[in-house]
């Protein structure tokens, strides 16, 4: 998830993707993502085990920034709310 000027970046984990941008969209869970405001969805995996994408995050949230911006851009170069493609807006 990011902001409008896709100045912030936040990783997380949800068994339930829509429901969990709606919550992010709508703010009604405080925390990082209703201080800066963090409305749009870059990117995302999917994983069968929770095991797996527990890693995965804690893989991507070690990460700098300029090697996170890379990953996004292999699925959405011109960083878009991916919630558009996904019917979701």
């Amino acid at each position: 998830m990011t902001n409008k000027k896709r100045s912030v970046l936040y990783v997380g984990v949800t068994n339930d993707l829509y429901r969990r941008y709606i919550e992010h969209r709508t703010e009604v869970i405080e925390g990082f993502t209703k201080r800066y405001k963090c409305h749009y969805l870059l990117y995302f995996e999917e994983y069968n085990y929770v095991d797996d994408a527990i890693a995965r995050e804690k893989e991507i949230k070690a990460w700098r920034r300029e090697k996170k911006d890379l990953l996004i851009a292999t699925t959405n170069p011109s960083k878009k709310d991916m919630a558009e493609e996904l019917g979701w807006l």
